[in-house]
Parts: structure tokens; sequence; C-alpha cells
């Protein structure tokens, strides 16, 4: 299995610089990685850098998902506007967790609507949510017309979990994939995750991964 076409390299964090993006885009095109995940700032220059060889993923209210809804749509439609082909949007977590069910609804829809054509990834945080949670968390997101549902932004207490992913693929039905995401370090946790049936792996350790150490 070529796993390296299921990574979405997350070069995300607060003080990477031009020079770290031009040098791990570089090692992904090496490696035949599936895209790049990069944060909105950086979206033109990951698409000038990608060309059409790696799809270039932006993160949407990262990491927090505590933007306003308008806030979120703008982010989202400027990040399409300068190339990038996916979205990983975090959902509004504290409104989710504060009973707010119908503003997220509106949130999920409004932005679903404004993007249309690009691939929507909903990250819900997984670790701070119960199972019935996930599993409504999941029904807003299927029904919004987003195709992913994603685990973890990396920024939670946990990441990915077996546990949870499994979840999540029994009750997306096949109509939502899963991305696992948080935490993600080894091979054979990708190849563990793959199995298990997720679409699409999220990770910054890519190279070590993949065998080639950057």
């Amino acid at each position: 299995m070529d796993i390296a076409k299921f990574i979405d390299h997350s070069i995300l964090k607060p003080n990477h610089t031009i020079r770290d993006l031009e040098d791990q885009i570089g090692k992904c095109l090496e490696l035949g990685v599936y895209g790049v995940c990069v944060n909105p700032f950086w979206v033109r220059k990951a698409v000038e850098l990608a060309g059409n060889k790696l799809v270039v993923c932006s993160v949407v209210s990262f990491p927090f998902g505590l933007e306003r809804k308008e806030e979120k749509i703008d982010q989202s439609v400027k990040a399409l506007e300068e190339g990038a082909k996916e979205l990983d949007i975090v959902m509004n977590i504290s409104a989710f967790k504060s009973g707010l069910f119908k503003y997220v609804e509106e949130e999920l829809r409004a932005i679903a609507r404004n993007t249309q054509g690009a691939i929507r990834k909903v990250i819900i945080e997984t670790a701070y949510l119960s199972d019935k949670e996930m599993a409504f968390a999941l029904e807003l997101i299927r029904d919004s017309g987003m195709e992913f549902i994603k685990t973890s932004t990396g920024y939670a207490p946990k990441g990915a979990t077996e546990k949870d992913v499994k979840l999540l693929l029994e009750l997306s039905k096949a109509k939502l994939r899963v991305k696992a995401s948080g935490g993600i370090r080894t091979k054979e946790q990708v190849l563990n995750f793959l199995k298990l049936g997720v679409h699409r792996i999220g990770t910054s350790a890519t190279f070590e991964i993949l065998g080639g150490k950057r």
C-alpha cells in the first residue's frame, strides 16, 4: 500500500517560516504525498510551490473554531480563491458544548453553501466529546453536505484513537469520509487507521513515517 497517497502533511506551527514551507513541500513532492495542510496566510505560496502535483488544503478557524460564522465563511472563500482545493474547518466546539446546536448547524450549512466544489473536512476535536456528542456532530456534518469528519487539530489533550475512529466509521455509514489526525507519528499507526477504513491521515510526522526524515 502506498500510504503517502493518504497523507495530508501538516505545516501548521506558528513558528514555521517560508523556508520551512519550501523545504517541507519540496520533500512532500519527492515522497509523493497526497497534500499539504497550511494556515490561510501561506495558501497562495503553498499553491505556487506545489504546482499541480500536491493538493493544498487550508485550515479554517484553526485551532479552536471560535471565529464568527461570517469570518469562517470569508476565510474559507478566500482560501479557495487563492488556490486551495480542500478545507479543514474547525467546528465551533464551544458553541456545540454549550448546546447551541442550531447555531452550529447553521454555521456548517452556510460554509458548505459558500464552498461548493471543494473538499470540506470538519474537525470535531474528539478529545472533548462523548460518544453521544460525536454521533450528533457527525449527523450535523453529514446533513450540511460536507465530505469529511476529522478527529482532531492536534492541539487537544489527545488526538485520533482507534476507539473514536471505529465509532465515526460505523456511524458514517459510508456517507461521510473519515480523516484521522492528532498524535499520529508512526507508520504502524497509519497502517492501523487505514486498515480500519479511514480515507485520509493528517500528520506533521510525515517524513519520519515514510522513512525520509528531515
